[in-house]
């Protein structure tokens, strides 16, 4: 009784310590393709399955293209059609302009002249005022005839209305054809860039619309790095850089680890979870690794060499302004004040107030529940001590 209560007490030790934040995710691509029809169709073929890697430019999916090389027949003929309507419009019509210009202005000559004769003529009293008014009706409508030539003429030259509105009708032409060469290359839906396939939502029969998913493409990172996914408490955003080394492991093969690396760390923290988003890339991913695999991640934030420890259940007022633990001094116990530093699986470091060798009592249990300052207290070595 004169030598106080029996009460566990360990030893503080010295030795490397790494302070580590531990997360789970899952494995990430960069990014996913939802792929789809751009046109109502058949599914004639399908020619991958899920999980196959695909090269960019692979086919995936095939449509009938019946209809579709039917329209482009039709517009092709559309095309040749317009261009022999510019071509007769060229070889024929601008032709037969000309001659019938030269015509008209050769027929208003003739009728000019027997114009003028008239005139002479009813001067002279030889023919009467009838005879002239038709000679003169006779020269305005070979004027017109010319007018209307020169306009047909003008029109079916280069430059004239004719000739745009051939050209404008061929050039319609062809774009409905290059729309229709359009709509039968997508007939073939291709993968835009080399990945794999992660969802196969489609079989040969089916009947497709513009919208609906497909296939959904995972493609292949830069460089070949896989990303993993994880959240960090935002308590340890403050311990967080990019470049920070980690090891990982899949649930699925929790026996096996691989190496990390911080990428990237989300700038905004999710208020509903109050987790920051880490990107962690993987420079050589083992085999076994699966897109969404859930993964644990133990990534090193910090390094002390030789650095004080002490288990954190011995600490009091840990996240306080002025932490302290209890101390087997002489025989008795005694309050010691400490600056504490890094801390993480289960220890702590202890920056100034005590050293290697020192004992501590607990935090708590019945053998220090009465324990004060300055107690008497016999020492008794907890267990892996």
């Amino acid at each position: 009784w004169l030598r106080g209560p029996v009460v566990p007490v360990t030893t503080v030790v010295q030795a490397d310590f790494v302070q580590r934040v531990v997360a789970s995710g899952r494995v990430e691509s960069d990014h996913r393709m939802s792929l789809g029809a751009q046109i109502t169709g058949t599914v004639l073929q399908v020619a991958v399955s899920e999980g196959q890697v695909v090269p960019a430019g692979g086919l995936l999916v095939a449509l009938d293209p019946a209809e579709l090389r039917a329209n482009l027949a039709q517009a092709e003929l559309a095309v040749q059609q317009a261009a022999a309507r510019l071509r007769q419009l060229r070889e024929v019509q601008a032709p037969v302009a000309e001659q019938a210009a030269a015509q008209a202005q050769a027929n208003h000559a003739a009728a000019r002249q027997a114009l003028a004769r008239s005139r002479d003529l009813l001067a002279q009293g030889f023919i009467g005022q009838a005879a002239l008014d038709e000679a003169t009706r006779a020269e305005q409508v070979a004027a017109a005839q010319v007018r209307s030539s020169q306009q047909q003429l003008a029109a079916a030259r280069p430059a004239g209305s004719d000739t745009a509105l051939a050209e404008a009708t061929l050039a319609q032409a062809r774009a409905g054809a290059d729309v229709a060469r359009a709509r039968l290359r997508l007939a073939s839906i291709t993968a835009p860039v080399a990945g794999q396939v992660i969802r196969r939502q489609v079989e040969p029969g089916d009947v497709v619309q513009p919208g609906k998913v497909l296939m959904v493409l995972s493609p292949q990172a830069q460089g070949g790095e896989t990303r993993l996914l994880v959240q960090i408490d935002e308590k340890n955003l403050h311990l967080l850089s990019d470049g920070q080394t980690a090891i990982a492991s899949a649930d699925a093969y929790a026996g096996q680890q691989f190496a990390a690396t911080v990428a990237a760390i989300d700038p905004a923290v999710d208020p509903q979870r109050g987790a920051v988003e880490v990107k962690l890339s993987v420079a050589r991913p083992p085999a076994y690794l699966r897109q969404d695999m859930t993964v644990s991640v133990d990534i090193e934030v910090a390094r002390r060499p030789a650095a004080v420890l002490v288990p954190v259940d011995v600490l009091r007022d840990a996240d306080g302004s002025a932490p302290w633990v209890m101390a087997l001094v002489d025989g008795h116990a005694r309050r010691r004040p400490v600056k504490l530093g890094l801390r993480g699986n289960g220890q702590a470091e202890v920056l100034d107030g005590l050293r290697a060798g020192d004992l501590v009592l607990p935090a708590s249990g019945a053998a220090v529940a009465a324990v004060a300052d300055g107690d008497r207290v016999r020492a008794q070595a907890r267990s892996g001590q």
